[in-house]
Order: structure tokens, then C-alpha cells, then sequence
């Protein structure tokens, strides 16, 4: 064979083997480059165990052995539908469907075998380690948000939340009757027996404050069992990148009854070293204040109805992880925690006499 003949095969061949190479490394590439479609999506509607509904899509590039996950997000993300059912099988022509519980917005996770779903999530995980993919849509529509009893108190308008929630770890109904004023103004917060649970108590003031100092008025609380919890709280649903913008007063022992501590300030993330500070909260009317300003929020307590200047019971700053303001609103919670050894026996109810705000 002519030499040319054969070098011009040669580089021929060269060519087809690079393109096939080349072809193979994109095929390679495609194949590492999965795809998440939402084919059917919820309303956009504030979560809750009273209603669920369909959410399905399609995915290309799976590999075997990878499934769906779902979470809504209404605050934080919840895993979907359940925690005990948390993953969602990809069907043979690539699609997927399963129930959920509403909320503002959808994640599909597409997950390796290794993955083990956490009940709830402060933001979507990145790609890496079991998490192939994560893809994050809008609900349908406008926002539908759940029913709420109007309430006035310390001359603020309030929402008192009448769908179940799962503070603490636990889900209950909560109940619009679980929170009155009475003839002087004071708020009544109550934990209250249904035919099969607790029904507890949500009271969120219906707008941003901001920086400033909080304090409310709380009388004698030494009657709370130990399984029930009365918190002061900011929140933004909407703030999972500054864990909600999310401080605590709380007054519990949390089930435990011989505990000494029965009250405490928290910086959420709850975890994170020198977030939390505990003490004892003595019987009879009391004043628990949060100051918040620029990196600094500083808790106090005092005796209710002394003058200023008395003996401080507890007082903590914390100058880490203090959020900025945003959508945070302050909700007042009286719930219920799962406890073992102390479950909660009997109603339970705690007056809160007055709330103030200083800008």
C-alpha cells in the first residue's frame, strides 16, 4: 500500500478514535448530569398536618439505586410525607409522586443510598456527598395562609393560630380557644386536653418590630408541669440562611422533673457552644426583657413588680450569631414536649399580663 494511502488511514483512524473517545467522555459527562422536573406542583400555603396533597415530576440521569427526596418548607423544611417514609421511588419511565404536607415552597433532593433524610432542614443542602441534585420550586399561586383568631393585647395586634405545629418535636392541634384576655387586659395561654391530645396555644404579634427591647410580664409559673413550655420567641419564616432569626426565652424543664434549671435564653442554632444560658426562675410575677441591637442581644429577669435597680435573678449577652431583622415577627408559645418519665397529667394555663416594646 502506497505510504500516503496509509498515513492518510492512520490519521483516519486517529480522528474516529478521538471523536469516539471524545463521545464517550461526553456520553461520561450526560450521564453525571442528572435533571429534576416538577410535572405537578401544590398551592403555596402555610404547612401543617391538617392537609396534604400531590407533588410529581420527572428525572433524567438517575442511576440505579438513587431515589427522591421531599421536603415543604413552612419555616423550617419538613421531610415529606413522613419521617418514617421519607424517600420516593423513581419509576421505570423516570417519573416520581408522592404526597405532601403543604408550605411556601418544594424540594426534590435526588440522593445516592447513603443518604439519610433529617426530619427538618434550615436550608437545601448543596450537591455533594449522597445529595446528587436539589432542585427547589414555588408553590402554586398566591400564599394561602392558615386561619387565625384576631386578639388584642397590650394595645399590639396578635394572630392566635388554630392548625397544628410541631414545636418541640411533637405534632398538636393547637386551638384559637387556648388564648384569651380577660376583663384587665392580661393574656391567657392554656394547654388543654382533646379526646386524644393536648391542644396547646400560638399567639404571634402581626408585625416586625426590629431591633429594640422586648419584655414581658408573666405571673407565678410555678404550677407548670414539667412537660409544658412557655416561650418568647422571634421568628421569620422565611429566615432558614439566619436559622429564622430565631431567640428564646423559654420556661420549662422539659420534661424532667428533678431538673434545677426551669428557664433559659437561647441564640438558635441551639448547639452551636455558649447559645444557651440556664438558670432558676423563682416563683411569683416576673419580667423577662430582650434587648436586641446590631450583634448584641442581652436577656434579663427580674422580679415582676420591682422597681428598677432591684437584684437582676439572670442575665446573659450573647455577641454571637445575632441575626438582623427581617420578617420576624414575636410569637408567644405554650405547648407541650414528650416526656417519658413526667408526660403532662392534667390543663395547664400561665397569664401573661403585659407586653412592651422600646424602639
Amino acid at each position: 500500500m502506497d505510504l500516503k494511502v496509509l498515513g492518510t488511514l492512520s490519521a483516519s483512524a486517529f480522528l474516529l478514535a478521538a471523536c469516539l473517545a471524545l463521545n464517550g467522555c461526553q456520553a461520561r459527562r450526560a450521564d453525571r448530569l442528572p435533571t429534576i422536573e416538577f410535572t405537578t406542583i401544590p398551592p403555596a400555603a402555610q404547612g401543617g398536618r391538617e392537609k396534604v396533597d400531590t407533588i410529581e415530576g420527572r428525572v433524567t440521569g438517575a442511576r440505579p439505586g438513587q431515589q427522591i427526596v421531599i421536603y415543604a418548607r413552612s419555616g423550617a423544611w419538613w421531610v415529606q410525607p413522613t419521617v418514617a417514609s421519607p424517600f420516593t421511588k423513581i419509576q421505570a419511565d423516570s417519573t416520581w409522586k408522592t404526597e405532601t404536607h403543604l408550605g411556601y415552597e418544594y424540594a426534590a433532593l435526588l440522593v445516592g443510598p447513603g443518604y439519610r433524610p433529617p426530619p427538618t432542614m434550615d436550608i437545601v443542602p448543596s450537591e455533594g456527598d449522597a445529595v446528587v441534585l436539589a432542585a427547589v420550586v414555588r408553590g402554586v399561586g398566591p400564599t394561602i395562609l392558615a386561619p387565625t383568631k384576631p386578639l388584642k393585647f397590650s394595645g399590639y395586634d396578635w394572630d392566635v393560630r388554630t392548625i397544628a405545629s410541631d414545636r418541640g418535636g411533637s405534632s398538636h392541634p393547637y386551638s384559637g380557644d387556648n388564648a384569651w384576655t380577660d376583663s384587665r387586659g392580661a393574656l391567657h395561654l392554656r394547654i388543654s386536653k382533646t379526646s386524644d391530645d393536648w391542644s396547646c396555644a400560638e399567639v404571634v404579634l402581626n408585625r416586625s418590630l426590629g431591633y429594640g427591647t422586648y419584655v414581658l410580664l408573666v405571673r407565678d409559673i410555678s404550677h407548670m408541669e414539667p412537660a409544658a413550655v412557655l416561650s418568647m420567641t422571634t421568628f421569620d419564616d422565611w429566615g432558614g440562611d439566619q436559622y429564622y432569626r430565631e431567640m428564646d426565652v423559654d420556661i420549662s424543664r422539659w420534661g424532667d422533673a428533678p431538673s434545677k434549671n426551669n428557664a433559659q435564653f437561647v441564640i438558635e442554632p441551639y448547639y452551636h457552644p455558649g447559645h444557651v444560658y440556664q438558670f432558676v426562675a423563682p416563683s411569683g410575677a416576673l419580667k423577662y426583657s430582650m434587648q436586641w441591637t446590631a450583634g448584641h442581644a442581652r436577656f434579663r429577669t427580674v422580679r415582676g413588680h420591682s422597681p428598677e435597680g432591684t437584684p437582676v435573678i439572670a442575665e446573659h449577652e450573647f455577641t454571637l450569631g445575632i441575626p438582623s431583622p427581617g420578617r420576624e415577627r414575636l410569637r408567644l408559645f405554650f405547648y407541650v414536649v414528650a416526656s417519658d418519665k413526667n408526660p403532662l397529667q392534667h390543663d395547664n394555663e400561665v397569664v401573661l399580663e403585659r407586653f412592651e416594646y422600646l424602639p
